[in-house]
């Protein structure tokens, strides 16, 4: 066959018709997550909810609440951290022009459209649409309520430490080393003298004396790796039945696990009344409300201890090693530790320790890593928040589709699909083996008959007969 060659004058058509227009057949997965979805009748149910922030009669085009929600899982499902990346991903794809349930000939959102309309609605709805999703997780059988695990891990926020100012003069980093070198005596200090008075100053990286000027909800922290950031702090509520989460925070990189783990557990046990309450739950099955919890050591605390026992919730906290106790004056911290140290002590106790490892963990490897939002491109935990809380939600969504069709995400189905050929091929090259072996031994005349000729005529005579 010859070769041809593209024809660059060549000029556009200039009508083309609907049946001249290219067609998709859509991903299985995301298909099956719009059946998901229509089943439970999710676009009425947001743009009820949303109703309140959209004009009728002025402003500029709008976003459909269900296609702008769809954006946003698509974040989680195809591992992209900006609504930018988002935007581009949706335009260039027919897959997802179909999963957003978008015309051929309607321009998809861009990143812009997809920010302001973040901005414009609140966490509240955002935090109803969570509840939404977790709700059609619990008619799937997977929410069962009463044991949680609590873990919280960092996220590097949108800023830069260069760009610290102190709090009480407003100077920025490099102003004030240049003024602590001239106090110093060095009148014109150059970029050796001032990383020399910076590395020997203490406590140069307090949140007491610094913040960015940008986003002051960000904190300086250690991260995973070691390295200093500005970051928030992102806590997980996971159910320890099916893995699915409960409720997601977000607060300051700098609180500590003893002060942040009764705002997440307060937001896993309204989520769980919530849809303990929920008619349509009730109908399929019967969520349990919070009774335990399973942390880690960086929990354990006598006051957190207390707390949860005072609250009805039972405690499975790992306990740090430490030296004797002095209790005098303290016996319900007395108890409390004592009781909770029984517990994790026991087989059914190390049962949950060892699945919060598994289970949380993976919720944050998911979400994080494989979702790629371990890095923020947003300012403010609020709005942190809301585009965390539909992601989440995304994650959810992929157990539910990973309980119906075996994959959680359309990366998860090529991965398992790629997984089956190679199977499915190493079985083939087996079978040819196994056929070839027996083959030869067929063909192959006896060992006896070989043996009974000289090895002069075998070498001659053998090769010519196979």
């Amino acid at each position: 066959m010859a070769m041809g060659k593209r024809k660059h004058d060549q000029q556009a058509p200039l009508f083309v018709t609907h049946e001249g227009l290219p067609r998709s057949a859509g991903h299985p997965c995301y298909v099956a997550l719009n059946r998901l979805l229509a089943g439970h009748e999710f676009d009425v149910g947001v743009e009820e909810i949303c109703r309140p922030f959209y004009a009728a009669t002025m402003g500029r085009p709008s976003l459909a609440p269900g296609v702008y929600f769809r954006c946003l899982m698509v974040g989680y499902f195809e591992g992209i951290d900006s609504e930018r990346g988002i935007a581009w991903r949706i335009g260039d794809a027919l897959s997802l022009r179909s999963f957003l349930g978008l015309a051929l000939t309607e321009g998809t959102p861009d990143h812009s459209t997809l920010s302001r309309t973040r901005r414009l609605i609140d966490l509240e709805t955002h935090q109803r649409v969570f509840t939404w999703v977790l709700k059609a997780a619990a008619v799937q059988g997977l929410v069962k309520g009463q044991t949680a695990g609590i873990d919280a891990t960092t996220l590097e926020a949108n800023a830069a430490l260069r760009s610290i100012v102190r709090n009480d003069t407003g100077e920025g980093y490099q102003e004030f080393l240049t003024g602590l070198a001239k106090a110093s005596g060095i009148e014109t200090p150059t970029r050796e003298d001032l990383a020399r008075i910076d590395k020997n100053r203490a406590k140069k990286g307090s949140n007491d004396d610094w913040h960015h000027p940008h986003d002051p909800d960000a904190k300086i922290a250690k991260m995973k790796d070691g390295s200093t950031h500005l970051a928030h702090k992102q806590e997980h509520a996971v159910d320890m039945e099916s893995g699915a989460i409960l409720a997601v925070t977000i607060q300051p990189a700098n609180g500590g696990d003893t002060t942040t783990w009764r705002a997440t557990a307060e937001q896993a046990c309204t989520n769980l009344n919530q849809l303990i309450a929920d008619p349509v739950t009730k109908e399929h099955v019967h969520p349990e409300p919070l009774a335990e919890t399973v942390v880690d050591k960086g929990y354990h605390s006598n006051q957190v201890l207390v707390d949860m026992k005072e609250a009805g919730i039972v405690s499975y906290a790992s306990e740090p090693k430490r030296g004797p106790r002095n209790w005098e004056g303290k016996d319900a911290e007395r108890q409390a530790v004592e009781a909770n140290g029984a517990r994790v002590r026991g087989a059914y106790g190390k049962g949950l320790l060892r699945k919060r490892g598994e289970l949380v963990e993976r919720s944050f490897a998911h979400t994080l890593e494989t979702g790629a939002m371990r890095r923020t491109h947003l300012r403010g935990q609020h709005n942190i928040l809301k585009r965390m809380l539909i992601h989440v939600a995304g994650f959810n969504l992929g157990l539910v589709m990973r309980k119906l069709l075996g994959h959680g995400t359309p990366r998860g189905g090529r991965r398992r699909r790629s997984g089956l050929g190679a199977a499915a091929w190493a079985v083939f090259l087996g079978f040819m083996g196994l056929l070839g072996v027996l083959v030869s031994r067929w063909a192959s005349p006896p060992p006896r008959e070989r043996r009974s000729c000289s090895g002069r005529l075998s070498e001659t005579i053998w090769p010519m007969m196979g």
